[in-house]
């Protein structure tokens, strides 16, 4: 499990060192550096499963994230040309890679082989491992299949794109934590305990997949108690894109690692606020969470699961980004609240999920004429 990142040089942060634990939130204003530090992470994983690590380069586009150049990736008022990752895990081992930018040919090159090979024996580098982007696949009548991803590799994709298929293969072995089990689920089946926590958005929803293999998709239908089952597009967008959430949750075993953007992605507060809770359950079985999120609700969720006792909170690491300036240059401050068992907070910086409170003091005051 990681315990803490360093950032050096890398786009918005000079140097910043970030706290990591069983479940890590990412908030702040937009464009102030929260998915850099995803970003980080899928770099490293991404130069891993190109061969670039351990003894290359780091690889900037590919299959998990496209940065663009070695110039996009380098702070800009960098004192020197090179970019370093610095992460430092539960056990104690600890990897720093450091790239050195080459001017004239736009690449980042390592900048002395890494000789610390037991740091990718970690989640970050192997099939314990799910990364959910902000952009998910959305209502589709058909998903995609890959004996490759989900068979092999036991991945979802990025988009979940395999979720349906991953579930058909996967839906009647039974959820490796009964803790995250659903107490109106009718077994610990795979298949049971996603359709009873998909309940909390949809009520009742009932999945029907049935898979196409002589054209690689699977046939992904929805239904409600004894309704006809009906396609994904008249669904809604949130049925669709929770679904891969809660699998890559329910579907982990401890030491699992787990990014998710946006989880609040088109779901109503209450499935916003069960979400944070589900979240904050798969961080008490030993799966590491990292969230980047913009939703109260998702945050409440989480200080619901530490007030009831569902999540300890010493196992919860917030942090909220600041877009600051010196000098004319733009910085990102990063502020780290704490939560206490009671699930309270301990400082609310200004734009700290602190909308609602602003807007109801707006309209307490009276109208002008």
């Amino acid at each position: 499990m990681i315990r803490s990142l360093r950032l050096i040089n890398f786009k918005a942060f000079a140097n910043q060192l970030l706290a990591f634990k069983p479940l890590t939130l990412l908030s702040g204003l937009n464009s102030t550096g929260k998915s850099s530090v995803l970003q980080s992470l899928l770099l490293l994983r991404q130069s891993y499963q190109q061969g670039l690590l351990p003894n290359v380069g780091l690889a900037l586009n590919g299959d998990l994230i496209c940065i663009g150049t070695a110039q996009d990736a380098l702070f800009e008022a960098a004192q020197e040309d090179s970019i370093s990752f610095e992460l430092t895990w539960e056990d104690g081992n600890k990897g720093l890679w450091r790239f050195d930018y080459d001017r004239e040919v736009d690449v980042l090159n390592l900048a002395s082989p890494a000789n610390f090979q037991e740091v990718y024996q970690s989640s970050l580098f192997g099939n314990n491992f799910h990364y959910l982007q902000a952009e998910r696949i959305g209502p589709r009548p058909f998903s995609e299949m890959s004996d490759f991803q989900v068979r092999q590799r036991r991945q979802l994709g990025i988009r979940g794109e395999y979720a349906a298929h991953f579930l058909s293969i996967n839906e009647r072995k039974t959820i490796p934590n009964s803790s995250l089990s659903h107490p109106e689920a009718k077994s610990l089946d795979l298949i049971d305990q996603v359709e009873a926590w998909m309940g909390e958005v949809s009520p009742g929803t009932r999945l029907k997949i049935s898979p196409k293999p002589d054209v690689d998709l699977m046939s992904f239908q929805y239904s409600y108690g004894d309704s006809n089952p009906y396609r994904a597009t008249n669904v809604g967008f949130g049925i669709t894109y929770t679904l891969p959430i809660i699998v890559a949750v329910l579907a982990s075993t401890a030491d699992t690692l787990i990014l998710i953007e946006n989880p609040e992605a088109h779901l109503h507060p209450k499935g916003q606020a069960k979400m944070g809770e589900l979240l904050a359950l798969a961080a008490s079985c030993g799966i590491q969470v990292v969230i980047e999120t913009h939703s109260d609700h998702v945050l409440n969720g989480i200080r619901l699961g530490v007030h009831g006792g569902k999540l300890n909170p010493n196992n919860v690491q917030l942090h909220y980004f600041q877009r600051q300036q010196k000098k004319g240059q733009a910085f990102t401050e990063v502020i780290s609240p704490h939560i206490d068992r009671n699930g309270r907070i301990d400082q609310w910086p200004d734009g700290f999920f602190d909308e609602w409170d602003k807007s109801l003091e707006a309209l307490l005051e009276p109208a002008g004429e």
